[in-house]
């Protein structure tokens, strides 16, 4: 069986060939980069952590594990997502810069409606969320984790991180909301 483009890519970095950790930047740095920006605001902290990933990965290509094709972008991310979180965790504020009354309170089952609102757009608002309502939405929404794991990660309370991730999708719905209203008058 042929080896894929990834398997060889894998193969040189393992070897530390420097022109295979250019080809690794070139081909996943905009993906990570977009990750990164999921967890982190500020431009600069985002171009720090991401510093920091592929440090990491250098350091430690020896314990990837190839498991079939897509592996190394999500071990990749894996890092990415370890540094965003460890960023976060050392400026140390997980507690919300929203205050409660600040959101209105909406019924559980109203999800952010975010059909016709473009994906960039989407994503600038997620960015814009307080630090700690974005960690426990992303985590919970790309990354696919319980709140029981997200309370483990961070080190707060497993009812903070839904109560968080509440109060995020009530923010994000509300921003969705003010764009739609917003889109809307420009074509009145």
């Amino acid at each position: 069986m042929e080896e894929t483009k990834e398997q060889i890519l894998i193969k040189q970095l393992l070897n530390k060939e420097e022109a295979a950790w250019k080809e690794l930047f070139g081909a996943y740095s905009r993906n990570l980069t977009y990750v990164c920006f999921r967890y982190i605001a500020e431009r600069e902290d985002v171009h720090d952590v991401l510093q920091n990933s592929f440090i990491k990965m250098f350091r430690s290509i020896e314990s990837f594990e190839y498991r079939g094709n897509g592996s190394l972008k999500a071990w990749l991310t894996r890092i990415v997502v370890n540094e965003s979180l460890k960023h976060i965790r050392q400026k140390g504020d997980f507690k919300s810069t929203v205050e409660v009354e600040e959101i209105p309170d909406i019924p559980n089952e109203e999800e952010p409606d975010f059909e016709e609102i473009p994906k960039e757009d989407i994503m600038n608002m997620i960015r814009t969320l307080p630090d700690g309502y974005r960690t426990v939405f992303n985590l919970y929404v790309f990354e696919k984790k319980s709140h029981k794991e997200i309370a483990a990660i961070l080190g707060i309370a497993e009812n903070s991180s839904a109560s968080q991730f509440h109060r995020a999708k009530a923010l994000l719905s509300q921003k969705i909301k003010e764009f739609k209203m917003s889109k809307k008058a420009q074509y009145e």
